[in-house]
């Protein structure tokens, strides 16, 4: 744990080296065992251990071997019905086989007796906050960064548990949460971040206070830039720089906002935010690293403004009209949609103004999905909760409501393997190469096993902690209660 310089070093010291007293080694022993990453005989015992009953396995548990999960009805993300007599194989981190269920099986094979039950892919939320989601906006505005990640990773755990194993985060400093997960500290979704939501002064994401503006050029970054949530750009040369901050940081995909919020301060929803010339620039920097542009955008001038820049995905798109679906398809641009309705899942808007903005975005919420519909676009769906700890709860019910445009089986494949089309956008910024939300060979092992059958009761995912018995990411078990 602790080196230090041989004890006939010359000069000699003017007292005895700390180092070599018996003290010091027996702290330095005791440090190095606690920081010691795990054997994998250690890890996959652990793995075995959490299979057995329904406590999650460790964050640092490998994954277990071979795994055939027998006896299950099948949703494979893209059929209409569920699939019979078939027998899924998981070797490590990926789907080795989908094989017939009499099919011989060698020995070592781990059996998992789904008891009749459907296994389906893990679930992906397309527009999550992983660090804004469960804390109020008065706090991240003025908690400890630390704090304010130590309640993220804790959200982050609830999330896998809902059966969600993976999330494209649409805005918010999720890089150390993520770096976290993926090396097993904590546990969570695969995250594919886009750092700081870029936006222009008095935009979607401006929330400074009045009494910093006109800001100086020298002046300290305001707290959202501070902790990276967001990054104030006006022009281009500046978007390009806080483009190519974000994918220095490791963004897989950039976030701007091209018109007005529900959750923003001084943005109206009809507002058009950047010039075609500065969505070019942050595409030009996406572009150049093999991935793409989103913007948050509502309206069908700040949808045609952003596509003319050359963005390959829309946010929201509530208030879009038929000429503006119509680019949409024409452009072969991915609409990242969520059902906004005036109902128990709404974000609660804490001023007149917030509800005001938020009643007008609720009445296009129908017409946007009719569209999505009428020109069939490439429609990706999300939650967008946030600042509210008790509403991520319902992370599957609000899919769930869904049902008012879309048929049972339709809802799941959009949240599997639609939804996993688009997070493959990101190219080689891809942090997980890999298909996701289907099960077929090759595919990375996120399964959930249902007891009962969500095609006919999509409402079964309303209630995770009782109906997902079985989770799996990445070829680990994370929750068993099958037993």
């Amino acid at each position: 744990m602790f080196e230090c310089a041989p004890e006939d070093e010359t000069p000699p010291r003017r007292a005895g080296c700390l180092c070599h007293t018996p003290a010091f080694a027996r702290l330095n022993a005791r440090l190095s065992q606690k920081f010691a990453r795990p054997s994998s005989g250690a890890a996959i015992g652990a793995a075995f251990a959490a299979g057995s009953g329904s406590t999650p396995a460790p964050a640092s548990a490998a994954p277990i071997g071979r795994v055939a999960f027998t006896n299950a009805l099948l949703f494979d993300g893209n059929s209409d019905a569920l699939k019979h007599g078939l027998r899924v194989v998981v070797e490590g981190k990926t789907i080795d086989a989908v094989e017939p269920a009499e099919a011989p099986l060698a020995p070592d094979v781990r059996t998992v007796d789904c008891g009749g039950r459907v296994l389906m892919p893990g679930l992906i939320d397309a527009h999550w906050h992983a660090m804004l989601a469960s804390l109020p906006l008065d706090i991240l505005m003025t908690a400890d960064v630390g704090y304010v990640t130590l309640v993220a990773a804790d959200e982050a755990r609830k999330t896998l548990m809902r059966g969600f194993t993976s999330v494209r985060d649409m805005g918010g400093p999720t890089f150390a949460l993520k770096r976290a997960i993926d090396e097993g500290v904590v546990e969570g979704p695969r995250i594919w971040p886009s750092g700081a939501m870029i936006s222009q002064t008095g935009g979607h994401g401006d929330f400074r206070m009045p009494y910093e503006v006109p800001s100086s050029p020298n002046a300290p970054l305001s707290r959202v830039e501070a902790i990276g949530a967001g990054a104030i750009a006006d022009g281009v040369d500046r978007v390009l720089t806080r483009a190519r901050e974000q994918l220095m940081l490791g963004a897989s995909q950039l976030k701007l906002a091209a018109g007005g919020g529900v959750s923003s301060n001084y943005d109206p929803i009809d507002v058009s935010q950047y010039t075609e010339a500065e969505f070019r620039a942050a595409v030009d920097a996406a572009e150049n690293w093999g991935t793409y542009v989103a913007v948050h955008a509502y309206t069908p001038r700040a949808i045609r403004t952003a596509i003319s820049g050359g963005v390959r995905c829309i946010e929201h798109g509530h208030l879009m009209d038929e000429a503006t679906a119509r680019l949409i398809a024409e452009s072969g641009v991915w609409l990242s949609t969520q059902p906004f309705l005036n109902n128990e899942y709404s974000n609660a808007m804490p001023t007149p103004e917030g509800e005001a903005k938020a009643q007008q975005v609720y009445a296009g919420t129908d017409t946007a999905y009719r569209l999505a519909k009428a020109f069939n676009l490439k429609t990706a769906w999300g939650t967008d909760v946030l600042f509210d700890s008790q509403m991520t709860a319902h992370q599957g019910a609000i899919l769930t409501t869904l049902e008012r445009w879309y048929r049972p089986v339709e809802i799941l494949r959009m949240a599997t393997a639609v939804n996993g089309e688009l997070l493959a956008m990101s190219g080689p910024r891809n942090p997980y190469p890999g298909r996701l939300g289907v099960i077929e060979t090759g595919a990375l092992a996120d399964l959930i096993v249902v007891d009962g059958d969500p095609v006919e009761n999509l409402k079964l995912i309303a209630d995770p902690d009782r109906n997902f018995l079985l989770i799996m990411k990445d070829g680990r078990i994370v929750k068993d209660a099958l037993a």
